[in-house]
């Protein structure tokens, strides 16, 4: 049983609300340049599109600044509403300041407190950026990442824990610096005028065990939300088996109020892969409801056929594709589970556990395909149209099932 959600402040980002009780936030991050105009809006598009709550987009340059602005208004022009986080670096404080423009469009600035600055220069650019925050009423992250983190405060403290009598392990020492880098900040933001119910933290590690341990410390340490993400968890399989286990075990622990999965794309890859992931995360928990379930057999010596692979691949597809006009005209659908099995051994009973199930022939069996709907047999499907049935019956399904939003 997932234990009850820690309890955090309420920090509004644009229209969403992170933390205090809200639903766990989806959000994602652009890979385009940003200056390119565009190609960042289309591709916020597709991520708000796929379910992204909150789409961050690199402000590194002038030319990044200048074009923020201007992706809002297209964005809003679209009707794609989703809030934009601008991440910033080295830099931050000039742009923000000198780009009022982007500064007031954005709906939150990410702060990394290793990249402010170095020596003197650190806490007057802290400062900069965090009245540029005062002074349009916007959040901030403290994004700390152990990649980044600031080395002077890190030799600090191996320096004290070398000097002790007892010298701790460098890993915990290295978890202490993360959060103590993280907390610091805040407070001083807090000291320079921005209201606790303006900051969201999180401490990003590459190690699943690192991440759980530091987010296991922090939760206890602040009440402030806390964004959980595996920083550079990787490509492919490995990132998503990383950043699964790795939030997984914080979520189950009630810890977290807005996940990324920062996937490293494949070459030509779709970017929006890391908003399915985090929502397939929150879903499979039961934490969150995104897009009917598909449960799908895995085929063994009785399903050498893959038509019922073919087929669970064209129900799930094509259930992706329906959902962002399903989600807008149906409260509930959501909720929905899918059967898409391939023979007689759990077919049938799979099917009717769900909402509605088509249980496929195995080798061997009669080419003929029952469909369960709530339980009950409703009718039996044959021939070359199987598919284009089955999923006609789905959005019947949902037409006949699930109240028009409209009527809320």
């Amino acid at each position: 049983m997932i234990r009850q959600r820690r309890t955090s402040i309420p920090v509004p980002v644009g229209r969403v609300i992170v933390g205090g009780g809200a639903p766990v936030v989806v959000q994602s991050m652009t890979n385009t340049d940003t200056a390119d105009i565009a190609g960042t809006v289309q591709q916020v598009r597709e991520l708000a599109r796929a379910g992204s709550e909150l789409v961050r987009i690199t402000v590194n340059t002038a030319e990044a600044a200048a074009a923020v602005p201007h992706i809002r208004e297209r964005l809003d022009g679209m009707g794609v509403v989703v809030p934009l986080v601008g991440d910033f670096h080295f830099n931050g404080h000039k742009l923000l300041t000198q780009h009022p423009a982007c500064a007031e469009a954005l709906a939150k600035y990410r702060i990394n407190p290793g990249n402010v600055g170095r020596g003197a220069k650190k806490d007057p650019q802290f400062a900069a950026m965090i009245e540029v925050a005062c002074r349009y009423d916007r959040p901030v992250r403290i994004g700390v990442n152990w990649g980044s983190l600031d080395q002077e405060l890190l030799t600090s403290m191996m320096d004290e824990n070398a000097r002790a009598d007892t010298p701790r392990d460098v890993n915990a020492v290295m978890h202490d610096a993360v959060i103590s880098s993280a907390l610091a900040s805040a407070a001083r933001a807090e000291a320079l005028g921005l209201a606790a119910e303006r900051i969201i933290i999180s401490c990003k590690m590459s190690g699943v065990q690192d991440l759980i341990a530091v987010y296991s410390q922090l939760a206890e340490r602040c009440r402030y939300p806390l964004h959980l993400g595996l920083t550079e968890a990787g490509m492919g399989s490995k990132g998503i088996v990383a950043s699964t286990a790795a939030l997984a075990v914080l979520l189950q622990q009630g810890i977290g109020d807005t996940i990324r999965i920062s996937l490293t794309p494949e070459p030509g890859g779709d970017r929006t892969q890391e908003v399915i992931v985090a929502q397939e995360i929150l879903q499979t928990m039961g934490i969150r409801a995104f897009t009917p379930m598909v449960i799908a057999c895995p085929g063994c010596g009785r399903t050498t056929s893959t038509y019922f692979q073919t087929l669970a691949q064209q129900i799930q597809s094509h259930i992706r594709q329906r959902m962002p006009q399903w989600r807008r005209e149906y409260r509930g659908v959501e909720d929905m589970t899918v059967a898409v099995m391939g023979c007689v051994v759990n077919g049938p009973g799979e099917s009717r556990h769900a909402n509605i199930g088509i249980s496929l022939p195995g080798t061997g069996e009669r080419p003929v395909a029952p469909v369960y709907v709530d339980g009950q047999r409703a009718l039996t499907l044959k021939g070359d149209h199987i598919a284009a049935e089955f999923q006609q019956m789905v959005e019947d399904y949902i037409a006949s099932h699930y109240a028009p939003r409209e009527e809320s």
